[in-house]
């Protein structure tokens, strides 16, 4: 299917790009999420029309979440979970719980944007963790988890 892309998608393309993409993709998610339209000729006229406006959008937006992620880059943040004595939990750190606990700290952050490339956290210690704030910035944040008596 043709679409014309309304924001920079990973591995699609940049705004306004006029691309192919498989059907299922397009229709289920790039369509619904308002990151795409089908490229009939009335849309990309009507896209040509407002490209300034859609430029000016996205470059506040990724302004935001560079400004965002330089806060964010070095900090840590202390998530507690119950754990043996030997250190392994008992549960799990998931991205929800570290997301979570950065809205705690002020920052604003969607469970899909933290990126936990080895799966959940299974043990007490430090880890470094990526926050992709944009499709440009990512941020590097240090997640402590520390046991709590069981």
């Amino acid at each position: 299917m043709q679409i014309i892309l309304l924001e920079k998608v990973v591995n699609v393309g940049n705004l306004g790009d006029v691309v192919k993409v498989k059907d299922g993709y397009a229709r289920n998610f790039l369509i619904p999420q308002k990151l795409a339209r089908r490229a009939t000729a009335a849309a990309v006229a009507e896209f040509e029309a407002k490209r300034a406006e859609l430029e000016k959008a996205a470059a506040a937006k990724l302004a935001a979440a560079q400004a965002q992620g330089e806060k964010l880059n070095g900090m840590t943040v202390t998530v507690s979970q119950k754990a043996g004595v030997d250190g392994r939990l008992f549960g799990s750190v998931t991205n929800f719980d570290i997301a979570e606990a950065l809205t705690k700290a002020g920052f604003a952050v969607e469970k899909s944007a933290v990126r936990l490339p080895t799966g959940p956290l299974k043990t007490t210690g430090e880890f470094p963790v990526a926050v992709a704030l944009h499709t440009d910035v990512v941020a590097e944040v240090t997640v402590a988890v520390v046991g709590e008596a069981a």
